[in-house]
């Protein structure tokens, strides 16, 4: 995919007069979850590289350890072997890319201060007509990774759908005595042992008071019979993410307050979905799930955003939330997900991961949701 890819990017660059675009990542990508720039682009999985794009050639620059994997998984892109710091080789990939003197795009998110301060310490030691132009551009690598290919969300479909399994196993073994934590090994299990790669974050599994966290970490609380539980997971498959959230009872139907804040999540969480529309803001689709928590009395215990994009990052754009200004747009990929959390009692978030396409929202997930 990367040819039709770097023609995208490559048109991006001349809106903003780049004659090269260089893609890093912040930190080493030991569990390949912070380089998806990089992978997006050129399509490098190791922990430690970097691409250079210019108007009419690719490099990725690699050491030793991912010469090999490079030319293997990078067609299309030159293999720059580095040996040392990259204040040492940088000035040589600059000769070998033909941009002496030429402006260079980045995105701030894919450059550590260190490796910013390395490359400007590298271009200082060039002759100063040779020394190029490092500038902080738009995000133009993540907005092309906003909307998704048709190869892209096949992909995402199955993850989403080894998810569903693996949250409906884990849901079928609940029981009175197991403890948050088994019930995420239990997930993460059937999750690696169908396939996944790993997970797209580590699972959550909140139980009663526990429930009022949205980020909770599973403990060694033991369930008890009529405990709401709220299982947030997701799992990576052939580099992609999927993202679930439902909240069950454990050994029975939940008592009258839980009936009640479960009815109020799930008419915010099916009326987004059926209202949202291409050209709407993150904002305007936000308050369509807000609007109805807050007519409920429970504005104030609905304080996160309302989605987000997902793909080779769980949490990448676009932003579905009370901030986000920009539109949504067919071809993106978003969660639905309100919640209200209320402390000493618990919580309740219900999350379906979804396309945007023919100008609607589409569910991806087909999780069972109680009353459903």
């Amino acid at each position: 995919m990367s040819a039709p890819r770097l023609k995208r990017l490559r048109e991006k660059m001349e809106e903003h007069d780049l004659a090269g675009f260089f893609v890093d990542c912040p930190v080493e990508d030991i569990f390949r979850l912070s380089g998806a720039n990089r992978r997006y682009i050129s399509g490098f999985t190791g922990s430690k590289g970097t691409a250079l794009v210019t108007t009419d050639g690719a490099f990725i620059a690699v050491d030793f350890r991912y010469v090999e994997q490079a030319k293997s998984e990078c067609p299309g892109f030159n293999v720059f072997r580095t040996v040392g710091a990259l204040d040492e080789w940088f000035p040589a990939l600059i000769g070998e890319a033909r941009l002496a003197g030429k402006r260079i795009g980045f995105e701030a998110a894919d450059l550590s201060v260190a490796v910013l301060n390395s490359l400007r310490r590298a271009i200082d030691t060039l002759p100063e007509p040779d020394r190029p132009k490092l500038l902080q551009a738009p995000q133009l690598v993540t907005g092309l990774r906003a909307i998704k290919e048709p190869e892209e969300i096949e992909t995402l479909q199955r993850a989403v759908d080894l998810g569903d399994a693996a949250f409906q196993h884990a849901a079928n073994q609940l029981e009175p005595g197991m403890t948050e934590k088994q019930v995420a090994w239990e997930i993460e299990r059937y999750a690696r042992e169908n396939g996944a790669e790993s997970m797209s974050f580590p699972t959550i599994v909140a139980a009663g008071p526990n429930g009022a966290m949205p980020h909770a970490q599973p403990t060694d609380y033991a369930l008890q019979a009529g405990d709401s539980v709220v299982i947030d997971m997701g799992v990576i498959l052939d580099g992609y993410c999927s993202d679930l959230t439902r909240t069950i009872v454990c050994d029975g139907e939940g008592d009258e307050k839980f009936g009640k804040i479960y009815d109020i999540v799930l008419t915010a969480q099916l009326t987004a979905e059926e209202l949202i529309r291409a050209g709407m803001t993150g904002e305007e689709a936000h308050m369509l799930a807000h609007n109805v928590i807050a007519e409920a009395g429970y504005g104030e215990n609905f304080g996160h955003g309302l989605g987000h994009g997902v793909g080779l990052q769980v949490h990448e754009a676009p932003s579905v939330a009370r901030t986000a200004k920009k539109e949504l747009l067919d071809g993106m990929i978003i969660t639905v997900e309100p919640g209200i959390y209320l402390p000493g009692w618990g919580g309740v978030r219900i999350e379906d991961q979804c396309v945007i396409e023919d100008g609607k929202v589409r569910a991806m997930s087909h999780a069972p949701k109680l009353g459903g």
